[in-house]
């Protein structure tokens, strides 16, 4: 197709509403498809020139196809003139002025390269207002009275950055390039239930407990009360006295005891003697 007199690669050209990698659809019940707005500098000539030939071609096809021999007397043609006024009559934007505009679409995804024919998978390099040359086809439509020249998409190489077109920004222009430099506002800390503490370091000595409050909390031993559930005081061992002796402790000298008999103490416990 690409040898075909109805095929034409441009120069480089500036791209605007650019649905490359999701369909889209301009209109409410219009099909979605893959399209791109494509500004064609009035200073690249001979781009223009096999544009002009190319639709001419296209229109040969349409008389001797779908027309059926007649050529429309006002040929419909994708070609807008940027320095004039849109088909609603509102001005072009001021990105369109000396160009030309055309729109291509298609109904399936086309190639997107890069300047050394790599195919181009980050989404983010493809936007509007970057520089690319487009292959587009010219063909011969017939839609409901309608007889014209339709542009469609054709496979699309991105040759450089420019301005970006409707808002879009770059993460330089918006951060300024500073990774929490000069611009960069921290967030303030949170407070009050917000407000996390800082993480204990390993081997770090925990901070001191805060004092207790006087009422009892969850998990709080209560007070030792009488009554169900307090352990029985320990009773007194059989046998123990207040002022016990100790272990170790010398005993009272005993006073004798007197043998009834002689009146003197006894002597090796035997009475009498």
């Amino acid at each position: 197709m690409a040898n075909e007199a109805t095929n034409v690669t441009t120069g480089q050209v500036r791209l605007s509403f650019v649905h490359l990698f999701q369909p889209h659809a301009s209109k409410p019940g219009q099909e979605p498809k893959y399209s791109t707005t494509i500004l064609i500098p009035k200073t690249d000539v001979a781009t223009m020139q096999r544009i002009n030939a190319a639709i001419e071609a296209a229109a040969q096809k349409g008389v001797a196809g779908i027309w059926k021999g007649a050529r429309p007397p006002q040929l419909k043609t994708p070609i807008w003139d940027g320095d004039g006024v849109r088909q609603n009559g509102e001005p072009f934007g001021p990105e369109c002025k000396g160009h030309w505009v055309l729109t291509a679409g298609s109904k399936q995804q086309q190639s997107i390269v890069d300047v050394n024919l790599n195919p181009i998978i980050n989404q983010t390099e493809v936007y509007s207002g970057m520089y690319a040359r487009v292959n587009i086809n010219f063909f011969p439509f017939s839609n409901s009275g309608n007889r014209g020249i339709g542009a469609g998409l054709g496979p699309v190489q991105k040759l450089a950055d420019g301005e970006p077109l409707g808002g879009r920004v770059s993460a330089e222009q918006a951060f300024g390039g500073n990774g929490g430099g000069v611009g960069y506002s921290p967030a303030p800390a949170p407070t009050g239930w917000e407000q996390t503490a800082p993480p204990q370091q390993y081997g770090q000595q925990p901070p001191a407990a805060p004092p207790a409050y006087p009422q009892q909390g969850y998990g709080q031993q209560p007070p030792a009360q009488p009554g169900y559930g307090q352990a029985p005081q320990q009773p007194q061992q059989y046998g123990q006295q207040y002022g016990q002796q100790g272990y170790g402790q010398q005993s009272p000298a005993q006073q004798p005891q007197i043998d009834p008999i002689t009146g003197k103490p006894y002597n090796g416990g035997v009475m009498g003697i």
